[in-house]
């Protein structure tokens, strides 16, 4: 099987500490997702590393304005609406645009974080005018073609993504068994950069005996939660045959899902004695995980999975499928539960093992945090800042590039 290219981090040489970076993503915040999450943290880590940073994206609707701060400044595209994706935009082809923009500010990289028709029309810019380009492989779109009625465009997707990923210099993979089944799909040049946490905000100490009061939950009470969007390519039927097993045998359970989607409505209706809190931000997002006691993360689309990391960071066990990031943060035993992929009679099994053993579910929990205390934002920001900066360098060397001043817009 083919390996992958893991860069260790080391200083910046002091004749280059700076690079100018162009980066094109399809959503950014306040969009709430994790991959607006992710490229955020990333754009705020190259900034307090001194770099210059050129975003374009969507406008996000109609009131958005660019922001232009001098190290910062971005670059609004037109954009369309995804279906089924409330608040979510692809942003149209601009090739001719992005070449006319980086011929005037001509930038050392050019990082493509989405794979819409946006991003596309980037690596085409960016390989017409010889810049190197890395790119992030964030969302299984192919697998989610399923979940919409689109099954037949499973092959098509696939091989798109495929196909614009392989013209850019490094794509980066946020969990090992990700890249390895990419590599087994044709993908080349796969490097692995996990995704951080922010253990400041995401720890045990937010919970709260008023919050978990106020779902109905005394002392004692077993509070199951799950954090996510409430569509479904997250396995959601899974979620609700696990809980109706944990309802049945352990006395005054609750579930507390936060969150919304297009299921929202229907699952409001349905399932009455769920605790639905919508979407949540901040330390109000952290409360409400630390406040629980089992998180149940039955997807088996993700890429990675932020809140997993979250989860542990906050002090819950965690029960999860042994895939994308669940299996590279989870040591099942230690600090979580990992199933066999696809097996949803093991994961119900898993999760009532621990809700019915409150000693064992408590050992996990205070084994959790330690789990992701290496996966601190600054330690992935310092390993995305230094794959740019070798990345330009091994361009310069092959293609023996002057140094090209980064004008300002005219």
């Amino acid at each position: 099987m083919q390996s992958h290219e893991h860069f260790l981090v080391q200083r910046y040489p002091p004749a280059r500490p700076q690079l100018r970076v162009a980066l094109v993503t399809e959503t950014y915040p306040p969009e709430v997702n994790g991959v607006a999450m992710t490229l955020g943290r990333l754009v705020d880590g190259l900034r307090r590393r001194g770099h210059t940073l050129q975003l374009i994206r969507p406008r996000q609707n109609h009131a958005d304005q660019a922001i232009d701060v001098g190290d910062y400044r971005e670059v609004l595209a037109t954009g369309v609406g995804i279906p089924n994706y409330r608040g979510l935009r692809f942003g149209l082809p601009a090739r001719t645009a992005l070449r006319r923009l980086w011929t005037r500010e001509r930038p050392d990289i050019v990082h493509v974080a989405t794979e819409g028709p946006l991003g596309w029309s980037a690596v085409n810019a960016a390989r017409s005018l010889k810049l190197p380009i890395s790119s992030g492989f964030h969302t299984n779109f192919d697998a989610y073609c399923r979940h919409y009625g689109l099954a037949w465009l499973r092959g098509p997707v696939a091989g798109y993504l495929r196909r614009l990923h392989n013209r850019t210099d490094v794509t980066l993979v946020p969990a090992r068994d990700i890249a390895d089944k990419l590599t087994r799909e044709g993908y080349r040049n796969l490097t692995v950069m996990a995704r951080g946490v922010d253990t400041g905000l995401f720890n045990p100490a937010r919970r709260s005996p008023q919050l978990r009061a106020s779902w109905g939950a005394q002392d004692g009470d077993l509070v199951v939660t799950c954090v996510g969007r409430l569509a479904p390519e997250k396995n959601l039927d899974l979620l609700l045959t696990t809980w109706r097993a944990l309802r049945d045998q352990v006395p005054g359970a609750r579930l507390v899902l936060v969150g919304d989607g297009p299921q929202r409505a229907e699952l409001t209706a349905s399932q009455p004695d769920i605790v639905f809190a919508g979407t949540r931000l901040g330390e109000d997002l952290a409360a409400h995980y630390a406040s629980a006691d089992l998180f149940l993360f039955p997807s088996l689309t993700e890429t990675y999975g932020n809140v997993i990391g979250e989860a542990l960071a906050s002090g819950l066990a965690v029960v999860a499928f042994a895939r994308a990031g669940a299996a590279d943060l989870i040591e099942d035993g230690v600090s979580g539960r990992l199933v066999a992929q696809e097996d949803g009679a093991a994961f119900v099994a898993a999760a009532l093992e621990l809700a019915r053993n409150p000693a064992r579910l408590a050992d996990l929990r205070a084994r959790a945090p330690a789990a992701v205390a290496g996966f601190d934002w600054e330690r992935i920001n310092d390993l995305f800042a230094d794959t740019l900066l070798r990345l330009v360098q091994r361009h310069e060397r092959k293609w023996h590039v002057v140094d090209v001043p980064f004008l300002a817009p005219d």
